[in-house]
């Protein structure tokens, strides 16, 4: 991990920002039934390897509490999602925030798995809550790559502060 860069998203980065979340999420906002983000206009870390950014958080502080809206780790393995996830927690603690969580699918095991194993637990799940969101964005497939059916959403969270 020595070569790589974490720092906060500047305001100069937003234009490479914006086509990342297209490529990666196919559009800037992340939607769920509790909501909408423009994920191009959160606060955020990103990891770079050199010049080229190879990893990429997005967050929400809320009155006592901190979301991650988006995480992505281009080089998985080398621990860029569990920097940029450390670097959001550091942030969180700083504004007193007390926990910090977040809302995945059912068929997101890669990241129920990666959030539990750095201290993230279950709290809700949210039956057929995709549907709603599919309302707002219909590009959200029914079915995964794994062939698991993409129904329901998970909140994790993580104690952070006092």
């Amino acid at each position: 991990m020595r070569d790589i860069e974490i720092r906060p998203i500047r305001s100069e980065d937003r234009d490479w920002l914006r086509h990342f979340l297209i490529e990666h999420w196919g559009s800037p906002q992340m939607v769920y039934s509790k909501g909408v983000h423009h994920c191009d206009q959160l606060p955020g870390y990103a990891a770079y390897q050199g010049s080229e950014p190879v990893g990429l958080i997005t967050y929400a502080i809320h009155e006592d509490h901190c979301e991650i809206v988006s995480l992505d780790s281009l080089r998985e393995g080398r621990g860029i999602g569990s920097a940029l996830v450390q670097a959001v927690e550091r942030e969180a603690a700083a504004r007193r925030a007390a926990r910090v969580w977040l809302i995945t699918t059912n068929d997101n095991l890669r990241a129920l798995g990666f959030y539990q194993k750095r201290g993230y637990e279950l709290v809700a799940v949210y039956r057929r809550a995709v549907e709603a969101a599919r309302k707002i964005k219909p590009q959200i497939p029914l079915v995964s790559g794994e062939g698991i059916p993409i129904r329901d959403e998970i909140e994790l969270e993580k104690a952070v502060g006092a």
